[in-house]
């Protein structure tokens, strides 16, 4: 821009210069000139001057003779423009198999400057475009200047940044191991699952200042599921997989990777299995209520997933509020998919509560057995009566009536219990997740020894 400005002003000066030295001084030269000539006839001249037609006339040829010298000078004025070519790319000359440059800026932007005829012939033409030439140089700090190559010679151009600061380091190699990231894989059918994914290589080399290539904390592949065409259970090979080094914040690092891209062996499995579904009652009923019967919609859902997951599962549970609940109900409820499961051929179903008066029943000498006690210790019972236990089972009579001895467990939890004696809770589980168990026993003394 202060080039433009400076050459405004330029062209200014001219126009005044211009005015001076062939209008106002020779047209001033040439009144005395003719006073001095015709002062005799001075009389004459002022009659002659006097007439209208005579102003007029003189009038007319000073106003065309301004007029056609400012139009010429207005002509170059306004012929003068200047255009900016933005993100011109900058192309460095030097080898690249023993250095690295860093600090060139990948783009710039250029300001031609010129008749508007020339700038349009300059756009069409073709040129080298910026370039910086490295060659020669050490590794080290150097200040460069970049070029810009045009063929018009009768434009101005400006390059911004047109001078900047590189830094050369040699450049160095090293081997690192390969593993693989799995991009968008929620976009993959629910129901099938990227079992394994097996790279033609499993390492590559890396290229860059030696300071960057410490950087570097893994090498990954980026296997994008979009990338898969039509994918479905079996093996599918995929191209052109790209790498990318990080650091240990997972930040990219600006290295050369060799090769740049990998093929995959992508296997997806579609794991997948039958299991009831288990109702869990939540909550109490109201006083003196139990449940008779639970009943839903669907007995059975398959479930798809990881294979470890779906071999873990053995039923999916559904919780149902039944708080305070005097009458039956039905509810509508959304299963949850468990961890590692994926897709559930039943979203929600139905489940009826029936809800009955409540009874009870005594079962006498039920075992108490211990769980999670530590391989290196044993356990005693301080008497007879921390052996057993009396549980009371609450539910429908109906459902009551049912219950057999063996279906009821009672136990302590011996978990973070040592070598000593300790005073347990007692609990108790059953069959039937409609009834509740009690014990009548609530803690029982054990003591915990060495073996």
């Amino acid at each position: 821009m202060k080039k433009i400005i400076r050459s405004m002003v330029k062209i200014f000066q001219l126009i005044g210069s211009f005015f001076d030295k062939w209008l106002i001084t020779p047209i001033t030269k040439l009144i005395l000139r003719l006073m001095d000539i015709l002062k005799d006839n001075s009389k004459n001249i002022d009659r002659i001057a006097g007439k209208k037609s005579t102003l007029i006339v003189v009038s007319l040829i000073l106003a065309f003779g301004v007029f056609v010298i400012i139009d010429q000078q207005s002509n170059i004025m306004i012929d003068k423009y200047a255009e900016i070519l933005y993100d011109q790319p900058v192309t460095a000359v030097y080898n690249e198999e023993l250095y690295v440059v860093e600090g060139l800026p990948k783009t710039v932007d250029i300001t031609l400057v010129g008749q508007r005829r020339h700038i349009f012939l300059a756009k069409q033409s073709p040129s080298k475009g910026v370039s910086v030439d490295l060659t020669g140089l050490k590794p080290g700090n150097h200040k460069v200047n970049l070029k810009y190559s045009q063929r018009l010679k009768s434009l101005d151009y400006k390059l911004d940044p047109s001078q900047v600061t590189v830094t050369i380091y040699e450049k160095v190699s090293e081997t690192r191991s390969l593993t693989v990231d799995i991009l968008h894989q929620d976009s993959l059918d629910s129901k099938l699952y990227i079992d394994n994914v097996e790279l033609d290589r499993s390492d590559v080399i890396i290229k860059g200042a030696e300071y960057k290539l410490k950087k570097v904390a893994t090498v990954k592949a980026l296997l994008d599921v979009k990338n898969i065409n039509n994918p479905k259970a079996g093996e599918i090979k995929v191209k052109d997989v790209p790498l990318v080094a990080y650091d240990t914040n997972g930040k990219v690092v600006d290295v050369e990777v060799v090769p740049k891209t990998v093929a995959a062996k992508v296997t997806i499995t579609s794991p997948s299995k039958e299991v009831p579904i288990k109702v869990v009652p939540k909550g109490n009923l109201a006083f003196g209520k139990s449940i008779s019967d639970i009943d839903t919609s669907v007995s059975k859902v398959t479930v798809y997933g990881e294979q470890a997951a779906v071999d873990k599962i053995e039923n999916l549970t559904v919780d149902v509020d039944v708080k305070d609940l005097e009458k039956s109900k039905e509810f509508n409820v959304t299963l949850k998919k468990p961890k590692g499961i994926t897709e559930l051929s039943t979203k929600t179903i139905t489940v009826k509560v029936t809800i009955d008066n409540s009874t009870s029943k005594e079962f006498d000498n039920v075992s108490i057995s211990t769980e999670n006690l530590d391989s290196k210790y044993k356990v005693q019972a301080l008497s007879e009566d921390d052996i057993k236990v009396t549980v009371v089972v609450k539910g429908s009579e109906d459902v009551v009536n049912k219950v057999e001895a063996s279906s009821i467990k009672a136990y302590i939890d011996l978990k973070n219990y040592g070598v000593g004696e300790h005073e347990v809770p007692v609990k108790v589980t059953g069959d039937d997740v409609k009834l509740t168990y009690t014990a009548k026993t609530k803690k029982v003394k054990v003591r915990i020894s060495e073996k």
